[in-house]
């Protein structure tokens, strides 16, 4: 057999070899390291290091940059040197939730049954029932894991809690639930004490950080790719007057208008994740609406110039009526909301919200002629 040559006549030296895990027609992810053989097949062996493209890949999401396909392939993956009786770990196949199981599971074997939640996080999954019963049943079926392993016992994280139903896993598929801790960093310890939490694992937090880690997301989501028309909307609005248009109206007052509305932004998208817990009222909306009515005079205070009572007006009504959408949009970010208690926000303010914003358009425009 001919000796392989690394030093190519031409071009870049040659790359390394192939892994002997690799299949024609997929490609592997970076973090899987081996193939386990198990009664029903090879089960690949994911690494518990998060890895610079890991944590450039998270960087991504929290900005909001394609943050609706960052998942990996629902089913069957393992960690360590496991066997029949090492415990099963059930996750999300949103890649955070996925990267923040694995690297909590050093030094432990075990399995990870991963569930389509269509590249959606735990808490969300389960509000939208893709972290679901039928879905952890679905899954315990496909992998065949009742003939990996012996013990039939599931480790499903807490804040799943809302989307699956212990008692009908087990008799759809006779498994039993336990219910783990909410966050993956308490999972050694959980693991150590024989599978029993502690109170401090039950209770969500929701710090300062973790809210503010929430917030270049909520920022990619009001201010989308129809920002610009928006803007140019607004310019087009503040130039209209009684000489029919004027472009240097539409230059003075559209920037007048565009500092209202960013101030309602940051009022409802950074402002009250960041005071959450020190904003009277308990509806995220309201709280919105308090801190919009700020901004929105703290713009108008802030401005050099005259403006009218109904400028005055339209400005904060649109910066209350952002705020407080944006306000309203973190509601399902938190660990304290039922879906149920979101539904019943939207439908009582976004009318309000609706109405705001109208009634800022009416005035904003109307002002030039009054």
């Amino acid at each position: 057999m001919a000796k392989i040559d690394d030093e190519p006549c031409c071009g870049a030296p040659a790359g390394p070899p192939s892994s002997h895990i690799e299949r024609p027609g997929y490609q592997l992810w970076h973090f899987v390291e081996d193939l386990v053989e198990t009664p029903v097949g090879p089960v690949p062996k994911v690494s518990t290091n998060l890895v610079m493209s890991d944590q450039m890949g998270a960087i991504r999401v929290r900005l909001g940059y394609k943050r609706n396909d960052y998942k990996v392939a629902p089913g069957l993956y393992c960690v360590g040197s496991p066997g029949p009786e090492d415990p099963v770990f059930v996750t999300a196949n949103y890649k955070l939730s996925f990267d923040a199981l694995r690297r909590e599971l050093t030094g432990i074997s075990g399995w990870i049954l991963v569930l389509d939640t269509r590249g959606i996080n735990v808490w969300c999954a389960a509000g939208k029932k893709t972290f679901s019963t039928e879905e952890v049943c679905r899954q315990v079926k496909a992998t065949q894991l009742d003939k990996i392993i012996k013990h039939r016992e599931l480790i499903l994280p807490q804040l799943g809690a809302p989307g699956v139903s212990a008692f009908d896993v087990r008799k759809a598929c006779r498994f039993k639930v336990i219910w783990g801790p909410v966050q993956a960093n308490d999972i050694p310890e959980f693991i150590r004490a024989g599978k029993k939490a502690e109170p401090h694992m039950r209770r969500p937090t929701f710090t300062l950080a973790d809210r503010l880690v929430l917030v270049p997301v909520e920022l990619s989501l009001i201010l989308s790719r129809t920002t610009v028309l928006v803007l140019f909307g607004i310019m087009l609005l503040s130039g209209i007057g009684t000489e029919i248009f004027s472009i240097s109206a539409a230059w003075q007052r559209g920037l007048m208008a565009i500092a209202a509305l960013f101030s309602g932004v940051i009022a409802g998208a950074v402002l009250t994740p960041a005071l959450l817990p020190w904003i009277p009222g308990k509806q995220f909306a309201l709280k919105g609406i308090i801190l919009g009515l700020m901004a929105g005079y703290a713009t108008i205070f802030l401005h050099k110039g005259n403006i009218s009572t109904l400028e005055i007006a339209a400005m904060v009504l649109s910066a209350v009526a952002i705020s407080s959408y944006a306000a309203m949009n973190f509601t399902g970010a938190t660990p304290y909301t039922s879906p149920s208690g979101v539904e019943k926000e939207m439908r009582r303010f976004m009318p309000v919200q609706a109405l705001a914003v109208l009634g800022a358009i009416i005035a904003w425009v109307a002002a030039p002629f009054i």
